[in-house]
């Protein structure tokens, strides 16, 4: 729900901005055209050739100016001449030979040059030109700068911050519009409760964190829990992000961080939100220029105003971060961002609730179980869950329906977690039949392993990169893994592999993918979690890493003897987990024959297809029930 609001110059794009000056230029030509136009059909005539057309009765009318004559001819045609400063009009065309008789039949005016008009008409055939050359480079200016209706330059050092009004009721965010993150909630209570009743705390000498910092995955809600303490305090909410602060100039960042705060204050109370500060917020002293960054004095000028308000201004400063490792210290010293809330991957009822919120404006069928889509989404977040009812809606519109079924919204999970069907993308014969195999092999084991998880679909149909793929969901969220689980994963990750070996006599490209993912848990086992009987309870992966270009540059903490061991562990656990895979694919061969063949006949197995199908070769599906 986004509380900016397009400004003026940057709602086209810079094309467009130029199209339309060139058009209010243009317009504004030909006006100065139409004004000052028709003066290019007047001639300039001398005093004998207007004394000649006077006595020949072929002048109409003159008008003096000055020392101008204004000559308009009986055919309609005009043209100019000059006489001299001293003598009148009669008096010189008497001169030149016009008799008393022609020049009583001509009509001749004497206008005052003196006035106001004339002076205008004198001077702004000049300035005109002018004026508009200067108005459309100036309009060029305003627009490529972004300017909304001022010249940008004049607020370069102002805040940027978009204020969400307490009153606005469309804006606002409450407790009750963010599921799960209870512990997150209660800590925050303690905020509102301070916003709304300072004097409360200030009688018994408490003080209320001036700063609170938001951890967490991406997309668990931060800022929307942010939004949600300023709506439930009724308080303005000032927002933006920290790499609004930091511009090419040095000293802009600090200038309008000290405007944040000063609109704040008087704002009070009030809350400050800067989401991802880690973009100024990071350690000083390892970045390009030393002390004397943009970046570094903004971070040093927030530190400052952190400091210069007392808890009896009722302010509040909240930020979020994904990578709180990587803030400076002096950001989360006792009296500045003191106070930390983790939000964490929601968990299966959490997930339920949260889809419950997203589904409150989509019309659902009466047998849609939201329950059952919570356990199929374990490791969602909160934007992950957004989206995938986003997706099933838009299923459900291109399929002319007015409601979403139960499939659209799993179909959606799966365009979430893998990408979208490509049923464009033919396999040969013999490739329809490896991806057969291959993902029955995965499903196979992961039946019959113990600690493996529970097998919910097997498909041949290719999903973004997936020439087919096995969906195994835990039963239950866990926090915690153990030996015998990965060791189980592995031989499951390892099943294409020698399920083409066994089969086919051949490996293909497909496992590429497997055998990264696999390889990945075991030398996460020895290096990480200390699970290798030979090499015993230490880490060995290093602890301190040089950030470069965002990568870390690790350092190796052991001897190369230790390396050497640690590929032959992770070599011994591959291995044997392979020859694993192989005999129990050997044991449960007919049933691996069977979900094969059956792939092939109808490319998609839901749970309790399968179960049913491998049933009679003594394989058990794992169910919630069972």
């Amino acid at each position: 729900m986004p509380d900016k609001k397009p400004m003026k110059g940057t709602r086209f794009g810079l094309l467009g901005q130029i199209i339309i000056a060139i058009i209010i230029f243009a317009a504004l030509s030909g006006l100065y055209s139409l004004l000052v136009g028709d003066k290019a059909k007047v001639t300039d005539i001398s005093l004998s050739q207007t004394a000649a057309m006077v006595n020949a009765g072929q002048v109409k009318s003159i008008v003096v100016s000055g020392n101008v004559l204004h000559i308009t001819a009986n055919d309609g045609s005009e043209d100019v001449s000059k006489k001299e400063d001293e003598s009148s009009i009669t008096d010189t065309l008497k001169n030149y030979g016009v008799t008393p008789d022609m020049l009583a039949k001509t009509s001749i005016t004497i206008e005052d040059t003196s006035g106001a008009g004339f002076w205008l008409l004198t001077v702004l055939p000049i300035a005109l030109p002018i004026i508009f050359m200067l108005f459309f480079l100036w309009f060029i200016f305003v627009q490529m700068r972004g300017g909304g209706g001022g010249m940008k330059a004049m607020s370069f050092g102002q805040s940027k911050a978009r204020v969400t009004d307490p009153d606005d009721k469309k804006k606002r965010i409450t407790f009750a519009d963010v599921a799960g993150n209870e512990e997150a909630k209660q800590e925050l209570a303690e905020i509102v409760d301070f916003l709304k009743n300072p004097q409360k705390y200030l009688d018994i000498g408490a003080k209320i964190p001036k700063g609170v910092l938001l951890t967490g995955n991406p997309g668990t809600g931060k800022t929307l829990l942010a939004r949600a303490v300023a709506g439930e305090a009724a308080v303005p909410f000032f927002h933006l992000s920290g790499s609004e602060f930091v511009e090419m100039f040095v000293g802009v960042g600090a200038s309008r961080v000290r405007d944040l705060f000063d609109q704040a204050k008087k704002a009070s109370p009030a809350i400050i939100f800067i989401d991802e500060i880690d973009a100024v917020g990071r350690s000083r002293g390892v970045g390009v220029g030393g002390g004397n960054d943009e970046r570094e004095q903004t971070l040093n000028q927030i530190l400052v105003e952190m400091d210069g308000f007392e808890p009896t201004e009722k302010l509040v400063v909240m930020a979020a971060t994904n990578r709180a490792d990587v803030l400076d210290s002096a950001l989360l010293r006792p009296g500045r961002f003191d106070r930390r809330v983790l939000l964490n991957l929601p968990d299966r009822k959490d997930r339920e609730l949260i889809l419950k919120i997203h589904a409150n404006e989509k019309p659902l069928e009466k047998n849609v179980d939201l329950s059952v889509v919570a356990s199929r989404t374990p490791g969602f977040s909160g934007a992950d869950l957004e989206s995938l009812m986003n997706e099933a809606a838009i299923f459900a519109a291109r399929h002319d329906r007015k409601t979403l079924t139960q499939k659209d919204i799993l179909d959606a999970i799966e365009k979430v977690m893998i990408g979208p069907e490509r049923k464009s993308h033919l396999h040969t014969k013999r490739e329809r039949e490896i991806v057969a195999y291959h993902e029955a092999g995965h499903a196979i084991l992961a039946t019959a392993l113990p600690h493996a998880d529970p097998v919910h679909k097997v498909t041949i149909v290719p999903r973004g990169s997936a020439g087919g793929y096995t969906m195994n969901i835990p039963l239950e969220d866990r926090k915690l893994e153990t030996k015998a689980q990965f060791l189980d994963d592995i031989v499951v990750s390892l099943g294409g592999y020698a399920v083409e070996k066994m089969i086919f006599g051949d490996v293909t490209t497909g496992p590429s993918n497997d055998l990264q993912v696999s390889t990945k848990i075991a030398r996460n086992m020895v290096t990480k979690w200390g699970m290798s009987e030979s090499l015993g309870p230490i880490a060995y992966e290093g602890t301190n890493r040089t950030m470069f270009g965002g990568e870390g540059i690790g350092q190796r903490e052991y001897s190369q003897d230790v390396e050497r061991k640690i590929d032959e562990e992770i070599s011994s656990i591959m291995k044997s987990s392979l020859q694993k895979a192989h005999d129990t694919l050997q044991t449960y061969k007919d049933a691996l024959e069977a979900v094969a063949k059956k792939l092939l006949e109808v490319e998609t197995l839901e749970q309790d297809e399968y179960n049913k199908l491998i049933k009679p070769f003594g394989l058990v599906g794992k169910t919630k029930d069972a």
